[in-house]
């Protein structure tokens, strides 16, 4: 359901979205409601409420529970039944009807003007009686009293048609030369015929005299209208007893009192199109008009737009539904138009659902965003130069920016840019070439990041094709997958290769290549193992394959020694280099605070504690380690080990010296004392 907004007035579209052909099973329509988002939301108020081609005209029985249209290709009518929200039947014509009228309160007596200048009346259960008019008919109406139809076309004359005889009348002599449309007031049933010279004859059906005549056309020419020729009436709509609305054929609805000559209102549509269809809106003293193009409502006494709709297709008729705020339009496609305006009334009976939809939508409200105004920022006044718009009434403010008229906005960016229009033309040739490319045998491209890890990725897959068996699934490939896209394209993922981590994992990843192309290698060791024949040495066994597992583990072991002892030399040469830049700088003089609770030792101690404070954690441990109270080892994985050593105090130190002293005096006591019995051993007993 599409919801548009025009003067504060919402109208809620209630045929908007996709239709599904009617050549479709019931299980593929099921289907698409499943996988299609749009076809699953749209709202469905009657069910096929289409025609096969172009809908003409369009009616509501006076019971309002039938709705009928009538349509091509080929000529038929379609009635719907709005208690059971489906068609209730489809009867095919000879030919394209011109208009059609409903005489009963149900569709058990209608009515059809044909083109081919036939008039056919159906029942309920088809067509009942079929006769011609002497001229190709444009509009009829029904007088009830006397059961007369009056029939106007290419013709001066205005046909009668008795229905209770079943015969033909004396026809009524006009001044034109042809009628396009009549109609009759429902109150007194005063006749009105619109003619091609653009006047309204006004006839008396009792006396079948003319009673009055108005000249519509000298009436629509205001000092604002620009007309080509003389308009002609189109349309013609009695209100009430006294009001009458015309509409002509340059797009113009005059609003006239049977009682004056001259018009209350003009209204111009300002199409230049011919008014197709006038109603009337008496609760809130509206008059909607329609051309081909537009449907407008506007106010009766002040003329002042109350809301209007543009349709995607041509519109050939509109009708309102009695007593709610539902518009039903006949349209130059197959679809026909289905319109709720909740402010000119309430939903009818067999939709009743429409006001609590219609309300729960109104509390949830969505940002529209509008087609003729441009949303700008402040940065993007600011580049337009049109800063010292901000306040004035050309900017409304809105959220985190401001609209602007769009026309205003398009003239600005041609003065900013004059070649804006060159530019796009420029990237619309590249698309278009691009796309020529596209077709054409396409070789693999690497990324422009991380190329060495697209191109072993490129390899494994290539790898693993011919051994994949056919029932076996695709495995998702990093290349292509949306997750891991940025890391081919964001240089902020490119792969260090001079880093620690990688250096130390760097020979693991090139056995695995090794691996990965041996069979590539295999020719080449052949080679070289023919011309170059090596002495084994003694204690190794000549089978290199049996040993080939333990080689590759001791070149991995190898390469990883090669590496740390790089790293460890690295980390050497930057040491002196700190160092020297250590001894290079001068110290400027500095006061110190003492603070409460400390003593003052000397200068050097706080010299040394400020400039260890100043390293980094890094170089603080590196110190520590010089002093032997850090330990840093390396394991075989590549990762590091630390062992920190307290600091002892003063008196800890010399405690422990005082130990060791006292040890060795006894190791010293116990050792003379070994040597003299080993004296006294050897002398003998006296």
């Amino acid at each position: 359901m599409q919801v548009s907004s025009l003067n504060e007035v919402k109208i809620y579209s209630l045929s908007a979205g996709r239709s599904l052909p009617e050549w479709l099973s019931d299980r593929k329509k099921r289907a698409l409601q499943k996988k299609n988002v749009d076809v699953r939301r749209r709202i469905e108020l009657i069910q096929d409420f289409d025609m096969p081609t172009v809908s003409t005209k369009i009616k509501v029985s006076r019971d309002g529970q039938y709705i009928m249209a009538a349509g091509t290709y080929k000529p038929r009518i379609r009635c719907f039944d709005t208690y059971q929200l489906s068609l209730k039947f489809e009867r095919c014509l000879d030919s394209e009807v011109v208009t059609f009228d409903i005489l009963s309160d149900d569709y058990s007596k209608i009515v059809f003007l044909q083109c081919d200048r036939y008039v056919e009346f159906h029942s309920q259960h088809g067509r009942y009686y079929r006769t011609r008019i002497p001229k190709f008919g444009r509009d009829f109406s029904y007088h009830y009293p006397s059961c007369d139809l009056y029939f106007v076309g290419a013709s001066s004359e205005v046909y009668r048609l008795n229905l209770e005889q079943g015969r033909y009348l004396n026809s009524l002599q006009t001044d034109a030369s042809e009628n396009n449309v009549c109609d009759i007031n429902p109150i007194h049933c005063l006749f009105a015929t619109g003619t091609a010279e653009g006047k309204v004859e006004c006839w008396d059906p009792r006396t079948r005299n003319r009673v009055g005549v108005l000249d519509c056309a000298l009436s629509s020419v205001t000092a604002d209208t620009e007309i080509d020729g003389l308009p002609s009436i189109s349309a013609l709509k009695f209100n009430g007893a006294l009001n009458m609305a015309v509409g002509t054929s340059t797009g113009q609805v005059l609003l006239y009192d049977l009682r004056s000559s001259n018009p209350l209102i003009v209204k111009d549509h300002q199409y230049g199109l011919p008014i197709k269809s006038i109603q009337f809106q008496d609760p809130l003293d509206l008059i909607i008009s329609a051309d081909s193009r537009i449907v407008k409502m506007w106010n009766k006494d002040t003329g002042k737009i109350f809301t209007s709709m543009e349709p995607e297709h041509d519109i050939n008729d509109v009708c309102l539904y009695p007593n709610s705020g539902m518009l039903l339009t006949a349209n130059e496609d197959p679809k026909m138009n289905i319109y709720y305006i909740p402010v000119l009334g309430p939903a009818p009976r067999w939709c009743s659902f429409l006001d609590n939809l219609t309300e729960e939508l109104e509390e949830n409200p969505e940002s529209t965003v509008y087609d003729d105004y441009k949303f700008v920022t402040r940065k993007d006044l600011e580049n337009l130069g049109l800063a010292h718009l901000i306040g004035s009434p050309l900017l409304r403010a809105y959220m985190h920016g401001f609209f602007m008229d769009i026309r205003l906005y398009h003239k600005v960016k041609m003065m900013v840019n004059p070649f804006a229009y060159e530019e796009y033309r420029k990237e619309k040739i590249r698309q278009k070439i691009e796309e020529t490319r596209a077709q054409r045998v396409q070789l693999k491209k690497l990324p422009k990041v991380n190329k060495d890890l697209a191109l072993k990725l490129i390899e494994e897959e290539e790898e693993q094709q011919p051994t994949r068996k056919k029932k076996q699934k695709n495995l998702p490939n990093i290349l292509t997958d949306d997750r891991f896209k940025v890391m081919f394209e964001n240089p902020d993922f490119q792969v260090d290769e001079k880093s620690e981590e990688f250096r130390l994992l760097n020979p693991l990843v090139s056995k695995i290549s090794e691996k990965r192309k041996k069979k590539l290698k295999i020719l080449e060791q052949q080679e070289a193992q023919e011309q170059e024949e090596e002495e084994e040495p003694e204690g190794k066994p000549s089978d290199a394959e049996s040993s080939e597992t333990s080689d590759d583990e001791k070149g991995w072991v190898e390469e990883v020694r090669k590496q740390r002892k790089l790293l460890r030399q690295e980390e050497k040469v930057k040491r002196q280099e700190r160092f020297k830049e250590g001894q290079q700088t001068t110290l400027k003089p500095q006061f110190l605070e003492l603070k409460t609770g400390e003593e003052f030792r000397s200068f050097k101690d706080s010299a040394k504690k400020q400039k260890l404070m100043k390293k980094t954690l890094g170089d603080r441990l590196k110190l520590e380690e010089k002093l032997g109270t850090l330990s840093v080892s390396d394991t075989t994985v590549g990762s590091k080990q630390m062992t920190f050593k307290l600091k002892k105090s003063g008196q800890q130190k010399k405690q422990q010296e005082a130990e060791k002293q006292h040890h060795q005096e006894r190791k010293n006591i116990r050792r003379s004392a070994s040597h003299l019995k080993s004296k006294r051993g050897r002398r003998g007993p006296f």
